[in-house]
């Protein structure tokens, strides 16, 4: 590729510090003009590159099941007008349950250009929760006039749970293992579009809303955050601004994350659309069986745009160790590596730079950055090259940050084109997560990587609702302080619950990984991190293992897999008598 100054961006920013301490920041320069609607970028593609591959996933046989923009834009017409024909519109919504697909990704796409909003739902609340009580709040608040499973039986309870909240003139819509009274996936796929779907792509507007997606629901029901099309569209704009590489070459993307969770379904799914790439559904997972399918296509696909979380990053280094074909082949053609949904330890920072230069004599951005659902998510990024993990970036063209003083820290909020206009159907508390000038309250404190020169980036700084005080006073940072503890212990442990509020010393119930470690192990790394405390704020005095796996249904894990500390503590009351009272299973002093 051509310079870094042609690759991203080369922000200035004007700065605003108010007397009371508060800091704005901002980009100088406009945004730009926003489209109307994601539609019109599949629409364009079809015409200008209809032959280019734009959708692929590995079919039964083992091969690649590709379709081209021109096909893509031809199914979503016909699946549009099905869905108009069946009664959906903008008051009755389709429900997506299932997992990544190309068929889930056309219904997406011909909700969308048919001015239907779509809520893609997280599966382990149809899959791993046992009373579906999320699939049935969702149901309830969005009333969908259908909904989606590709496995009839596999998700059969969820989709008598949802129907059954929804009404009685819900459809069930299944590709495979039908039961009776369901509708066939490719009856609706064999639908002639006709006026009706073209009229209603043609009445699209910026506000019209493309989406529903999800909050995590870790502390109660799940929260619809509504994505509106200049929504939308305006965060594709920031990253086009961003990264200017997306525009000299498609992108060709290799992806298995969740398009219930904005950072795949919004960012990355939408950012391919917008400059005419590839996406190929990864049927794999950050697991150590998972991993395999991931390795087998990344061997066969190189992607120009990589993401992946920590875990899986690091079982990428080991195969990379393994296996030079797919060392060389991986970094072939790579313009951008990046990492989310944790920490990046820096033996594994300094092991994917390393083997980025071995295989290219030249180094590639390996970076992070920072969202929400409400965002976008595209808010704050990085693209300066960084000697360690850790920093998210600066705010995107169009963005005003805002730092608020917050218990000595500085808490962020972001005012934005890309934000979200508010909840549905929860008018008090979308009011709530907007500050009296309009700002988005993210609930992330960060913090300057250098206070002298804002423009270097911010380093994530915990959750502000986290955060909570022992009984001498003293604030303890949260998520600061479980990310250096699940480090620490190098593996031992998968996360970490801090325990202290109102009480004399810090405590903590953590997960042990697979196999469990012995207690004389755990016991020899908790000394050595209490011997590093710098203070009773980051000094874990005991420890003692969860007796079970947390609970989905109890608030206690979110469907992306984090710990929900407050839950935990409110549902496990003996556990934290233990740390305090004392018991077999506790740890420590």
């Amino acid at each position: 590729m051509t310079g870094r100054e042609e690759m991203f961006w080369q922000p200035v920013f004007d700065i605003e510090e108010r007397p009371d301490g508060t800091i704005l920041m901002r980009q100088q320069g406009e945004l730009g003009e926003v489209p109307r609607a994601l539609p019109d970028r599949l629409v364009h593609w079809a015409e200008a590159a209809p032959d280019r591959c734009f959708l692929a996933e590995r079919a039964a046989d083992g091969s690649w099941r590709r379709l081209s923009y021109a096909q893509v834009l031809d199914q979503v017409r016909a699946l549009g007008q099905g869905l108009l024909e069946a009664g959906l519109g903008p008051d009755r919504p389709l429900l997506i349950l299932s997992r990544n697909s190309v068929d889930h990704a056309l219904l997406g796409l011909a909700a969308q250009y048919a001015g239907v909003p779509y809520a893609p739902i997280s599966t382990a609340y149809s899959l791993v929760s046992t009373d579906h009580g999320k699939v049935r709040d969702i149901a309830a608040l969005l009333r969908p006039g259908m909904v989606y499973a590709e496995n009839g039986a596999a998700y059969r309870g969820a989709l008598e749970a949802a129907c059954g909240e929804a009404g009685a003139d819900c459809i069930r819509l299944v590709s495979v293992n039908a039961a009776p009274g369901d509708r066939d996936y490719e009856s609706l796929r064999a639908t002639a579009p006709g006026a009706q779907v073209d009229a209603a792509y043609a009445a699209l507007t910026p506000d019209s809303v493309g989406k529903y997606l999800f909050t995590s629901g870790s502390t109660g029901s799940p929260k619809a955050v509504i994505n509106t099309q200049y929504m939308m569209c305006s965060n594709q704009v920031m990253i086009a601004d961003s990264m200017r590489f997306l525009a000299q070459r498609p992108p060709v993307v290799v992806d298995w994350a969740p398009w219930n969770h904005t950072a795949s379904g919004n960012k990355v799914f939408n950012m391919v659309l917008w400059h005419g790439g590839t996406y190929h559904v990864d049927e794999g997972r950050p697991t150590p069986e998972g991993m395999t399918a991931t390795i087998r296509n990344l061997k066969e696909v190189a992607p120009t745009w990589y993401f992946n979380v920590p875990v899986a990053w690091e079982r990428l280094v080991q195969a990379f160790d393994a296996d030079p074909e797919l060392k060389a082949r991986f970094f072939s053609r790579l313009d951008l590596m990046m990492y989310a949904g944790a920490g990046m330890a820096q033996h594994l920072w300094d092991a994917l730079r390393r083997h980025a230069r071995e295989a290219t004599g030249r180094d590639i951005l390996l970076t992070t950055a920072l969202g929400a659902t409400e965002t976008g998510p595209f808010a704050l990024f990085c693209t300066e090259p960084q000697d360690s993990p850790g920093n998210i970036g600066v705010p995107a063209k169009g963005i005003t940050l805002k730092l608020v003083p917050n218990d000595g820290k500085l808490e962020a909020r972001l005012k934005s084109p890309s934000i979200t206009p508010g909840y549905k159907g929860a008018p008090e508390v979308t009011a709530q997560h907007f500050d009296e000038e309009g700002f988005y309250r993210l609930g992330d404190a960060i913090r300057p990587a250098n206070p002298q020169d804002l423009a270097r980036g911010f380093l994530f700084d915990g959750r502000v609702a986290e955060n909570f005080k022992l009984a001498t006073g003293t604030w303890v940072a949260v998520g600061a302080l479980r990310a250096k503890l699940v480090d620490h212990f190098g593996g031992l442990i998968r996360d970490a619950v801090i325990v202290g509020e109102d009480r004399d010393f810090l405590t903590a119930i953590v997960l042990p990984a697979e196999p469990a470690p012995d207690a004389a192990t755990l016991r020899e790394r908790l000394d050595s991190f209490a011997a590093g405390a710098t203070g009773s704020s980051t000094r874990i005095c005991r420890i003692v293992p969860l007796d079970s796996a947390p609970d989905i249904d109890r608030g206690e894990v979110t469907d992306k897999g984090s710990i929900n500390q407050r839950a935990v503590i409110r549902n496990r009351p003996h556990l934290v008598e233990a740390l305090y009272e004392g018991g077999p299973e506790v740890i420590g002093d």
